[in-house]
Parts: structure tokens; sequence; C-alpha cells
């Protein structure tokens, strides 16, 4: 089975409540590569990738985030799978 690789869009309340401490452990526990980071217009942005259904798993839970967050959208963009080892906060 191939890997699969999506590009996240997270907006709401989701800098200053942990989101991509907990985006990362909940992808290393996953076992997915990529990274997360925040973006100055407030958004967290995510690339995410593994096997399918792995990846649309973290998917879910970016939907609702940790216990502080507010997620209002995330946008999710299929891409070409890079070379990444590990998941990273950038």
């Amino acid at each position: 089975m191939s890997d699969v690789a999506a590009h996240l869009y997270i907006s709401g309340r989701v800098q200053g409540v942990w989101y991509r401490g907990s985006t990362q452990s909940r992808a290393a526990a996953l076992g997915l590569d990529g990274w997360v980071r925040n973006l100055p217009d407030g958004r967290v942005e995510a690339h995410v990738q593994g096997p399918q259904g792995k990846v649309n798993e973290l998917i879910a839970w970016c939907r609702q985030g940790p216990p502080a967050a507010i997620v209002d959208d995330v946008e999710v963009r299929w891409v070409d799978v890079g070379k990444f080892s590990g998941f990273e906060v950038r």
C-alpha cells in the first residue's frame, strides 16, 4: 500500500492552545511523517503523510484539536508525497 500526503490549513482559535504540540504527538502515535507550524494570519499549517487511513484519522482529529482549541475549518489539499522522516513542529 502506498502512502498519501495532505497539506492542511486549520483556522479558528488554534494558536496559543498547544495545537502544534498536540498535532505532533497525535501524528507520531499514528506513525505519520511531516510537520506543523503557525502562520502569521493566525492559522496552523501542516503537511502530513503516511497510509491513507492514518492520514484520515489525523485529519479527523485536526477538526477538533486539543481541548482549548476552537476549530472553525480544516482545508485539505491532497499533494505529492515528500521526503520526511518523523513529524516536527516548525
